[in-house]
C-alpha cells in the first residue's frame, strides 16, 4: 500500500507571483518520497539499509527559499530540453531559434527559467501525484504551446516517473529528473565507496564546454567502460578522471530496460535505474564545492553525490545522427524512468 499526503511547504516570493507551494508525501513500506509542486522537485527520498534503517539519500534543502535561490537543480524536473544546446541555437523549418545562454556559451536545462523554477498544478492519485503545466509558445525561446504532465507513482520499492507532452508547433523536448543521490545518506562526504555499473557500449566525448563533439565512441578499453561494476573512487584514480559529466548511449528501443545500478556496500543499499529513454547522463557532482547549506545544515562538497539523468542525448537538436528530439503536433512525447531501491 502507498499512502499519499499533501500539505503546505511555503509561498513563492511576491515578485514570483506569491503562489502556494505544496508538498506531497508518497510512502510505502520501504520508500518515502517528498515532492513539491514547485519544479516537481524531489526534496526527500528515504530508503532502508540492510538493517531496516531509513536514511534520506537525496541532496536538497529544508526550506522553499533554498530552492527558489540559485542551486544546481537539486531534485528538479528540467526542461523543455535537459542538458546542453550548443550556443543556445538551433534551426527548425528554416528558422533559427535563440535560447538563453546560462552555461558558458551554451543553454542548459531549459534556460533562465526552466521547468525547475515554476509552479505546476497538482492532482493527487491513489498511489502518487501528477503535475501539469502549459509552457507557452516562445517561453525561453522555444516554439509551440507545450502541455506537459509529470507523474510520480510509488509502488513498494519502485518509484516511477512518467513524462508526457503535446505541442502546437514542432519543438525539441527532453525531460529528466535531476536528483543527486548518495546512498550512504545525504550529507555524507563523498560517493567514492559506491559501486556503479551502466549498461552502455558507447558514450559521447565532449568539448571543453561539455558539448558532444558528434563522435559516438566505444567504451571498450576506456575509463567509460562501466558495463561491469566499478568502485567509483578507485576507478576515478585509476583513469585519472576528475569525475563524470557524460552521456552514455543506451541500447535503443521503446521498452523498459535496466540501464544502471548503484550499490553502497557499507549500508547494503542498491538503486536500479530502468528507463525507455535513449541516453543517461552520469554526473558525479563535480561542480559542488561545499558552499551550499543543505538539509540539516549539511554541506555538499565535490563528489558528494551522483546523478543518473535519463534523457535524450545532449545537443541532439543540432546533431542529425543523434536520436530524434523533435515533437510534432499530433504526436505524444511519452517516457518513463523507474528507480528501484533494494538492499544486498
Amino acid at each position: 500500500m502507498t499512502t499519499v499526503r499533501r500539505g503546505a511547504f511555503g509561498r513563492m516570493p511576491p515578485e514570483e507571483g506569491g503562489g502556494e507551494v505544496e508538498k506531497f508525501v508518497l510512502q510505502s513500506d520501504s520508500v518515502r518520497v517528498e515532492i513539491l509542486s514547485f519544479g516537481c522537485i524531489i526534496t526527500t527520498l528515504e530508503t532502508k539499509d540492510r538493517d531496516g534503517q531509513f536514511s534520506d539519500v537525496v541532496l536538497g534543502f529544508d526550506t522553499l527559499e533554498g530552492y527558489t535561490r540559485k542551486h544546481p537543480f537539486f531534485g528538479a524536473v528540467v526542461g523543455r530540453v535537459a542538458n546542453r544546446i550548443a550556443n543556445g541555437k538551433f534551426n527548425l523549418d528554416g528558422k533559427e531559434y535563440q535560447l538563453f545562454i546560462n552555461n558558458g556559451p551554451n543553454s542548459l536545462h531549459g534556460g533562465a527559467k526552466g521547468f525547475d523554477k515554476v509552479l505546476w498544478s497538482p492532482q493527487v492519485l491513489p498511489n502518487g501525484v501528477r503535475f501539469f503545466r502549459l509552457s507557452p509558445d516562445g517561453e525561453e525561446g522555444y516554439p509551440g504551446d507545450l502541455k506537459v504532465w509529470v507523474t510520480y507513482t510509488l509502488s513498494g520499492r519502485e518509484l516511477a516517473i512518467n513524462y508526457q507532452a503535446q505541442t502546437s508547433k514542432t519543438t525539441p523536448i527532453s525531460l529528466t529528473n535531476h536528483s543527486y543521490f548518495n546512498l550512504a545518506g545525504q550529507g555524507s562526504r563523498d560517493v567514492y565507496d559506491h559501486e556503479i555499473s551502466i549498461d552502455a557500449d558507447s558514450y559521447l566525448p565532449v568539448d571543453d564546454t561539455k558539448i558532444p563533439t558528434g563522435e559516438v565512441a566505444a567504451v571498450q578499453g576506456t575509463g567509460f567502460d562501466l558495463r561491469q561494476p566499478v568502485e567509483l573512487g578507485k576507478h576515478l584514480q585509476k583513469f585519472h578522471l576528475d569525475g563524470f559529466d557524460h552521456n552514455f548511449c543506451l541500447h535503443q528501443g521503446q521498452d523498459r530496460r535496466l540501464v544502471a545500478r548503484v550499490f553502497h556496500p557499507p549500508t547494503g543499499r542498491t538503486m536500479e535505474v530502468h528507463t525507455t529513454q535513449p541516453g543517461i547522463q552520469f554526473y558525479t557532482g563535480n561542480n559542488l564545492d561545499g558552499s551550499l547549506k543543505g538539509k540539516g545544515a549539511a554541506t555538499y562538497p565535490k563528489h558528494s553525490a551522483l546523478c543518473l539523468e535519463t534523457q535524450n542525448w545532449p545537443d541532439a537538436v543540432n546533431k542529425p545522427h543523434f536520436p530524434n528530439v523533435l515533437l510534432h503536433p499530433g504526436e505524444e512525447y511519452n517516457h518513463t524512468t523507474w528507480l528501484v531501491f533494494n538492499t544486498a
